[in-house]
């Protein structure tokens, strides 16, 4: 979450009040079903709304009517169903709906809960770590919730050099070995944030011997960074960002890895694929994103379709 925005200088609420009623047409759906391995419904519902049911010519965004503690706005309506419904019309039919606070972690549980194609994960943001008044239970509350059947990731967690400066990086670290803790105690996946931090990420989870699954969220590294990555047998998830003009490194990075170590990802709101940078991004919108990794990767399109899906099991599942 927040690795790639564009207008550093925008609060939330002015991000929101931009991208309220701007989400892109839906893509040609895809031959083969694939999940989003990384994708914040909370935040999606409340700062960018939901599209519309009905996406020809385009969905309309409806209004954001909720909180970031209750989404649905106390409204009969549920929004996260609505998310799910679109994404699944172009072939999208499973979601990790990812934590990075006490809060929207025990949501995403909750979440989960109530929809058979959304699973979840939890954490602290390494942005947040630094934050808190009392790391300690923060961390013990991300604990008693990564026990519960539902959550089927510890993360997103890492290193952030980007928005974090040197006086913060102990209670970051501090949170990243707690959370690998964790992840290794219930034997679940490790989903890692790591933004300007890659040989830092790399020194801790070899320091203290990486869970059995760890996957890089929204990789952002080159094709050397990937390379290592690979050799450790981790997971590299490639989002929006691969996309875009100026990341030649990203896709010589995605071409690098093999089809069974990648998983694809929104991000959602954020890194929305080209041609529609800069609009509010969503589930349905990870076609874009996997005919581009098609290309760079030089797999076909159904195959990589099927890599991806049996990825996201492998990794996550079962869904239902």
């Amino acid at each position: 979450m927040l690795t790639a925005m564009s207008e550093q200088t925008e609060s939330r609420r002015q991000r929101a009040a931009r991208r309220a009623g701007e989400f892109p047409p839906a893509p040609e759906p895809l031959p083969h079903p694939v999940p989003d391995s990384h994708t914040h419904l909370d935040i999606t519902v409340t700062e960018a709304g939901v599209p519309a049911a009905d996406l020809t010519g385009g969905p309309a965004a409806q209004s954001p009517g909720g909180s970031a503690d209750d989404p649905a706005g106390g409204s009969a309506d549920d929004p996260v169903a609505a998310v799910v419904a679109v994404a699944a019309g172009v072939g999208v039919d499973r979601l990790v709906q990812v934590g990075v606070d006490v809060a929207s972690s025990a949501w995403g549980v909750e979440i989960a809960e109530r929809h058979p194609a959304v699973v979840a994960t939890v954490a602290l943001h390494p942005n947040e770590a630094p934050r808190l008044a009392d790391l300690d239970e923060a961390l013990r509350r991300i604990e008693a919730l990564a026990a519960h059947d539902r959550v089927r990731g510890v993360g997103e967690t890492g290193m952030d050099f980007f928005r974090t400066g040197d006086e913060g990086r102990a209670a970051q670290e501090e949170s990243f070995r707690a959370h690998i803790a964790i992840a290794k105690r219930y034997g679940k996946p490790l989903v890692i944030h790591d933004r300007d931090a890659h040989a830092d990420v790399l020194r801790v989870l070899d320091d203290e011997g990486a869970p059995e699954t760890v996957v890089l969220h929204c990789f952002s590294g080159d094709a050397d960074f990937a390379a290592e990555c690979v050799r450790r047998g981790y997971l590299l998830s490639f989002a929006g960002t691969v996309t875009f003009g100026s990341a030649g490194a990203l896709r010589e990075a995605a071409a690098s890895t093999p089809p069974g170590q990648l998983l694809v990802e929104t991000d959602a709101p954020y890194l929305t694929p080209m041609p529609h940078r800069g609009r509010p991004n969503a589930s349905y919108l990870i076609p874009l994103t996997v005919r581009s990794l098609a290309a760079t990767t030089g797999v076909d399109l159904a195959e990589l379709c099927a890599h991806l899906s049996a990825n996201g099991d492998r990794v996550f599942g079962p869904w239902g």
